[in-house]
């Protein structure tokens, strides 16, 4: 029995150091939010609460079916930063 909650305990504490929290745009200027998005090409960004998206620099990051959607997101500086592109399916493939 103290075997399996030992190994349960270490499976719990290994999971959660996995973890690791998504960067807020909340919490960044308007630069810092665009250029992380810059530099990495794309993010999973939390964007106030428990909101978040995926945001990309361009259309490589997308699917072939997808189109890039112009993305303004909430910033410590500003309520509407233009950080990047979201992407989503065409409207011409749906028809």
């Amino acid at each position: 029995m103290r075997k399996l909650f030992l190994a349960t305990i270490i499976g719990f504490i290994a999971t959660s150091a996995g973890a690791q929290p998504r960067p807020s745009s909340v919490a960044m200027s308007c630069a810092q939010a665009r250029n992380l998005v810059a530099s990495r090409g794309v993010v999973v960004l939390g964007t106030g609460g428990y909101t978040y998206d995926r945001f990309v620099t361009d259309r490589r990051f997308c699917l072939p079916t997808e189109v890039t959607d112009p993305a303004w997101v909430p910033t410590a500086d500003s309520r509407q930063c233009f950080i990047g592109y979201r992407c989503k399916e065409s409207l011409m493939l749906n028809r």
